[in-house]
């Protein structure tokens, strides 16, 4: 059976359905009423790695959007646009195309990236910001260079993304063996995700366009480094984020060091909180769904009752 798009739209107590943002249309998942929560993914995932929030947020009461973002799942796949300003962009079209002017925005990895580059560059998009394991983009750059035996020797090994052609072979082939053990890999030694989970997201890898587009973001963000886009999007991250902001971030992350994420609270001018899962790794709101979701729920709470 050939690997399409409707691998997906998962079945679940949520709705899928199609969303047009700036001439991309984007496959969104949505359960629940009241104050929107928007969900942005990270990688090598898809929108499904929020399933757990999307059913405690709206038992809370809150709206949770999860996306598929520019080039994953079931959203279009175009041959560009995966810089994180126009990913930023497409975020807050989403948003107004969701009926809102701004929206809590929660993103995880890539997706964390994303919202705190639509909290520094569309402020008005975002009312309250949690990036999940996902320093702030300037923190992330600076803990290159400053640490060259931590968050440098970690993200190395990633170096060869930058290839053509070759990573996304290599990802996909044999069902996207590699990407079951990059998910193995990030994960606390107590959270890895069971056969049933990572067949989910080889499947979904699988989809064509998708592994090509997913590398895409780590092109841009490599190479830009020291062009004239990626210096002028460096420039603009300096401005200081005034939305509330919950950073979280598993105390056993392989992948982004908890050191790496740790500081980056000196971008934000806003209330800011810091709070570690314990015992997880890369993906806490997957391999800690309870601490995480209370973490986020009674933040989100306590910050929606003073508002």
């Amino acid at each position: 059976m050939p690997l399409d798009e409707s691998l997906a739209q998962v079945e679940g107590p949520w709705t899928h359905r199609g969303v047009h943002a700036g001439g991309t249309r984007f496959h969104v998942v949505e359960a629940g009423r009241g104050p929107l929560v928007l969900l942005l993914h990270g990688f090598p995932q898809f929108w499904w790695t929020w399933r757990h929030q999307l059913v405690s947020l709206p038992a809370a009461g809150y709206r949770a959007v999860a996306v598929d973002l520019r080039g994953y799942g079931a959203s279009d796949k175009p041959p560009r646009g995966y810089d994180l300003p126009t990913l930023a962009q497409d975020a807050a079209g989403l948003i107004r195309a969701l009926g809102e002017t701004g929206a809590i925005v929660v993103g995880h990895n890539w997706g964390g990236l994303l919202a705190w580059t639509m909290a520094a560059l569309d402020p008005k998009s975002v009312r309250r910001l949690v990036p999940v394991a996902a320093p702030h983009p300037l923190r992330l750059r600076r803990s290159l260079v400053a640490d060259p035996f931590g968050q440098l020797r970690v993200t190395v090994t990633r170096l060869p993304y930058q290839l053509p052609f070759i990573p996304e072979r290599r990802l996909t082939a044999r069902g996207a063996v590699r990407v079951g053990r990059l998910l193995e890999r990030w994960s606390g030694p107590n959270g890895k995700p069971g056969e049933e989970v990572l067949a989910t997201y080889r499947e979904a890898f699988g989809i064509p366009g998708v592994a090509h587009c997913a590398l895409e973001y780590h092109r841009w963000l490599g190479r830009s480094q020291f062009r004239p886009d990626g210096l002028r999007y460096a420039r603009s991250m300096r401005a200081p984020v005034e939305a509330p902001t919950l950073q979280l971030h598993g105390s056993l992350d392989p992948c982004v060091l908890p050191r790496t994420a740790h500081g980056s609270g000196r971008h934000v001018s806003g209330p800011y909180l810091w709070r570690m899962i314990d015992g997880a790794g890369h993906f806490p709101h997957e391999e800690r769904p309870a601490e995480f979701d209370a973490e986020l729920i009674s933040w989100l709470d306590g910050q929606e009752s003073g508002r």
